[in-house]
This record gives C-alpha cells, sequence and structure tokens, in this order.
C-alpha cells in the first residue's frame, strides 16, 4: 500500500514537472524511448505507474455540485455556458492518451517474457479505455489515436475529422475485453491494477453507453438512438457484473450501529468505505486511493465539518428518499413531517424525520439543520478537541457521511490534512449496474433483484423492491415503474459520489431535471417554516440561492475549443454550440 503512495506522488510529480515537454518533444529529446528503456521490466512499471494518477480521489466526491442533489453556495452553472478558446478536459485527456500509446508502442519493440508485456499491454489498454470513455462521454465523437503521433504536422490522424463516437466506444470495449483476459487476480492490494478493477470499469462503462446509446436523440445529441448498439453495451455490463458478483470476492458492509447521532452520552459512528481511515481489508472495495497521515492527504473531512459554508442536500434529493414502508412520500402512510423542530438543545433537529426514512439518508445528512445565523457544531469530538467552529449549508441540511473524528484536529480540520481512504470502484456500483442494465434490457426477475439491489434495500431498513412496484406519481422521466425505482436506488446510494448523478442525467436523456426555473426543488433546502429569521419560500423551505440554471440541450456535450478547430477544419463542434 505504501508502494503505491510513493507511486502516486512520483507520478504526479513527474506530470507536473516534464510530461509536457516529453510529450510535445522527440522523445529523444528528453527520454530514453528504446528497445533497452522497454526491455526493462522496473522501468516499463515505473512509466505504467503514473497512470494511477488518472482516477482522481477525493475530490470525485462531494465537490461536484452540477446536479439536482446539491446547491454550491457560490452556485453551479453549467461547466461551459460558452466555447471556450482552450479546456484541459480535452487536451489533458489526449495528453494522457498519448502517454498511454507511448507504452504500447514500446512494448512492440520489448524483449521482455511474452506474458509480462501482456500484462504492460493490458494495464496501458485499460487505461486508454478509461481516458476514451471519459472523452466520449464529454464530447461524443472523438479522434482515435492508436498509437503515438511523432509529427502531428504532417499527420492525417491529427489534421482528419473525429472519429465516430460509437466506433470510439467499441475500440474502448475491445480494450476492456483486452485488460481483462490478460490482467491478473488481486485482491489483496486493492490499491494495484487487477482484473477485478478492469471488470468493475467495463460494468460502468458499458452500462452508461448502453443507456446512453438507448435514450439518445439526433436532435439533442447529434445522433439518433440504437437500439442494437444499446443492448450491445448492455448485455457487456450484465456480464462484467455477474463477473464480480459470482467471483464470492466481494460483499456489501453491514451497517448495524445503535444509538443517535445527537446524543453525547451514546457517540455511536459508523463507519462506512467514504470515512475510513483503511479500506485495505474492506470487502465492498474493488479498488481505492490509499491517503497516509502527514505523506498524502485531501480536504474532505475539513469542507464537510468545518466553518466553510457547505454545498447542502436539496429538497428534490431528500424527496428521493423512501420511507421506511419502502413508498414515497406520495404514498406513505408513514409520518412524512420534514419541518424541523427545536430539540433540548435548541438546535433544530430533523431526527424525527429522519427515524422514518431510509436509513442512507441518516448517514449522508447531520439529524440538525444548520443554516445561516444558526449554525451548529457535529457533536463528534476528535480525540484531541470538539470541532471549534459551527457549520452551516446552503440548504440547511449538512453532509455527514464523509467525516471521520478519529483524526486528531489539526489533520481533521485542515484542506490538506485529511487521509481517510477514497473508494474509486466498489461492489454497491456493481449491483445497481447489474439491475439497472437487466432492467434496460427488459430481462430482468425478481432472482435478479434479491441478488443485486435488494441486498442494498434491506441495508437501507426497506422492503424488497419487486419487478411491479407502485407508481410514483413523482415518476417525471417517462420509464417503467421499475427502472424508476432502481434508478431512485442508485441515487440514494451514491448521492454525492463520483459525479455519478450528472452523468447518469446525461445517459438518461434527463440533463432538464437539473434546470432550475422548472425543478424548483433543486434550489431548495430543508422545512424551516418554524424560523422566523430564515431565508425561506411560501412553503417554509430554505433557498438555497437565488441563482438560476436554465437547460439547453447544447449542454449534453461540451463545446470543442475552438483552438482546435482553427488547427484542424475538418473537426466541427458538437450539436447547437455553433
Amino acid at each position: 500500500m505504501k508502494k503505491s503512495i510513493l507511486y502516486i506522488i512520483a507520478a504526479s510529480a513527474l506530470m507536473l514537472t516534464s510530461c509536457d515537454d516529453f510529450l510535445e518533444k522527440n522523445p529523444r529529446d528528453t527520454f530514453t524511448n528504446n528497445p533497452a528503456f522497454w526491455s526493462n521490466s522496473n522501468l516499463v512499471e515505473s512509466y505504467a505507474n503514473r497512470f494511477y494518477a488518472y482516477y482522481g480521489g477525493a475530490s470525485n466526491f462531494y465537490f461536484n455540485t452540477l446536479n439536482d442533489d446539491q446547491v454550491n453556495p457560490s452556485f453551479s452553472n453549467w461547466t461551459f455556458t460558452n466555447v471556450p478558446n482552450t479546456a484541459s478536459a480535452w487536451s489533458s485527456r489526449f495528453t494522457n492518451i498519448r502517454r498511454v500509446n507511448y507504452l504500447l508502442d514500446g512494448l512492440k519493440s520489448s524483449t521482455l517474457p511474452e506474458a509480462t508485456k501482456k500484462k504492460f499491454e493490458a494495464i496501458g489498454r485499460m487505461n486508454r479505455a478509461y481516458v476514451y470513455s471519459e472523452l466520449a462521454k464529454m464530447y461524443g465523437d472523438v479522434q482515435w489515436e492508436s498509437n503515438v503521433i511523432l509529427d502531428s504536422k504532417d499527420s492525417t490522424q491529427t489534421k482528419g475529422p473525429r472519429t465516430d463516437q460509437d466506433i470510439v466506444m467499441d475500440s474502448v470495449l475491445n480494450d476492456l475485453n483486452f485488460a481483462i483476459a490478460n490482467l491478473a487476480s488481486n485482491t489483496s492490494d486493492k490499491t494495484l491494477w487487477s482484473k477485478e478493477m478492469a471488470l468493475a470499469m467495463k460494468s460502468e462503462v458499458c452500462l452508461y453507453w448502453g443507456t446512453y446509446c438507448k435514450y439518445r436523440t439526433a436532435a439533442d445529441n447529434g445522433k439518433a438512438a440504437d437500439q442494437t448498439l444499446a443492448q450491445k453495451f448492455l448485455q457487456e455490463s450484465v456480464s462484467a457484473s455477474e463477473q464480480l458478483m459470482n467471483s464470492g470476492k466481494f460483499a456489501l458492509n453491514d451497517w448495524d450501529v445503535a444509538g443517535t447521532y445527537e446524543n453525547a452520552a451514546n457517540p455511536s459512528k459508523l463507519y462506512t468505505i467514504y470515512n475510513s481511515l483503511s479500506l485495505s481489508a474492506n470487502s465492498e472495495v474493488i479498488f481505492y486511493k490509499h491517503y497516509e497521515k502527514d505523506v498524502l492527504s485531501h480536504g474532505l473531512c475539513d469542507y464537510t465539518c468545518g466553518s466553510t459554508t457547505q454545498s447542502g442536500i436539496t429538497k428534490d434529493a431528500i424527496d428521493a428518499f423512501l420511507f421506511r414502508d419502502g413508498k414515497p412520500k406520495a404514498t406513505t402512510s408513514l409520518d412524512k413531517d420534514d419541518k424541523a423542530v427545536k430539540n433540548v438543545n435548541g438546535d433544530y433537529s430533523i431526527s424525527h424525520f429522519l427515524k422514518n426514512k431510509d436509513r442512507r439518508l441518516e448517514l449522508l445528512v447531520d439529524s440538525v439543520l444548520a443554516f445561516k445565523n444558526h449554525g451548529w457544531i457535529r457533536n463528534e469530538p476528535s480525540p484531541d478537541a470538539a470541532l471549534p467552529a459551527q457549520m452551516t449549508s446552503s440548504t440547511g441540511y449538512t453532509v455527514y457521511k464523509y467525516d471521520n473524528p478519529q483524526m486528531d484536529m489539526t489533520y481533521r480540520t485542515s484542506t490538506v490534512g485529511c487521509y481517510t481512504d477514497i473508494p474509486l470502484y466498489w461492489y454497491s456500483v456493481i449491483l445497481l449496474n447489474y439491475a439497472e442494465a437487466k432492467a434496460e434490457l427488459g430481462t430482468i426477475t425478481q432472482d435478479d433483484l434479491n441478488k443485486s439491489v435488494n441486498l442494498l434495500q434491506r441495508r437501507a431498513g426497506l422492503p424488497d423492491m419487486t419487478t411491479s412496484p407502485e407508481a410514483d406519481p413523482a415518476n417525471n422521466m417517462g420509464v417503467s415503474n421499475l427502472i424508476w425505482e432502481i434508478r431512485r436506488c442508485r441515487r440514494c446510494e451514491l448521492m454525492c459520489d463520483n459525479n455519478y448523478r450528472y452523468w447518469d442525467l446525461v445517459r438518461w436523456h434527463q440533463m432538464d431535471k437539473m434546470d432550475t426555473n422548472v425543478n424548483l426543488n433543486a434550489n431548495l433546502g430543508a422545512n424551516v417554516s418554524n424560523v422566523e429569521d430564515a431565508d425561506k419560500n411560501a412553503d417554509g423551505y430554505l433557498k438555497g440561492t437565488s441563482a438560476t440554471r436554465s437547460f439547453s440541450a447544447k449542454y449534453y456535450h461540451y463545446p470543442v475549443p475552438t483552438n482546435d478547430i482553427t488547427l484542424n477544419s475538418q473537426i466541427k463542434q458538437n450539436p447547437n454550440w455553433d
């Protein structure tokens, strides 16, 4: 594990200092790009280890607030509202592809044993697949580069048109299948490359592309739906998910904790994959990023327990969580009063509301609201001190699930001090992928539900989902009751995680749900009708922001940077951005 941390630090340093020169010049100017280098296993491994930095870490969680689940106090508008001259989302990923292709090209002249070369090729192709899948999500058609282009001025590859996105994704699938076939199984150190990681990536990538192909439109996405292609990718997602599910190597963590989160006499605390100091032995984790005290750290805990106003959870998101009887707000027979009430400490509590809701909600948010003029200090002291400052949130709902009071205060409340591990691929996502893909294919059975999302339902204290669930009047996506419920389960399970919500709305062709002029609840927060000085609407719900976000179909793809179109006249702008 420490070895993998050193890999990440070294890789990051290389990327910050030398990679731009390395990638833009003849490799012989700055890099010993010859058969001897690619025939040295240690050098090749060191080179490939820089790819770990492609996967991010703590910044993948909580901070991505362009969705209908959170309200950023500074407001999150669309990623691009105008066509930029340059964009790192475009250029940095092509740089990363070039890095991978150096490895793949170099292995062709290597004298390493065939099995060793195949292992490194598998690492390269898995990472190329990952980067291209990200590019295709963002931009649609992108130029496919299968080798290093040494002279971009004369290359037909760089001066040609973008490659059709479906052809790109077919190549991505080929790369992933090669990686799965040639990477060794590894669950002893889940910070390193493995067959299991490649399978998890395939499960996720293929679900995305399968549903995207099913729901896209020519008018909004520049390409009509393709049901044949959708079925192909959805079935590939099912296959990859099943291999992980049938392996017996992974299991959901139990959520068994007594007491309440406000009770100082019984300060029970549940540590999940989101707030643990070590995920090395966690059965739910497939691949993760390890952080270590005073070596490699992040600020996720500080931003969710300190004085910086939090990007709070929206009313729209809160309403998505079912009640304990398995029913939504419109049909539950349980008490659905979400109005905050003063507790014995004079704070505005929602404990009465949380006890009737999906357990995932009480792990996501605190049971006490915190907002302007009504801050609150979380009653979970560190070993050396209590939290020093009150929290506030844009919506009143503060995010609880990432905080860890096991760390001393200096580390816990530092923007560069937190050292909880961060999951990047984990088992609950695989179960969700499996159920959704099967439902979209129309082949899902009760047994399929029982071995996938119903494991999550039971952990959340909810009744099992059936293949014919009750209709929810809130279903505004034009899908079946079952697909609606599976999507709900995904939203509640993965809220604030890995930017899933944004990309789910893209692939489902539901980006209009982020239009806050239409979906008013995406800018509202907690019910503070009892609080006289709160900035609330006529129904008593806290206003998260006065800023608004209007939807346009052009946002389904990022705009191609102007400079790239100027350099290559065959590159055309994405739909509706001209």
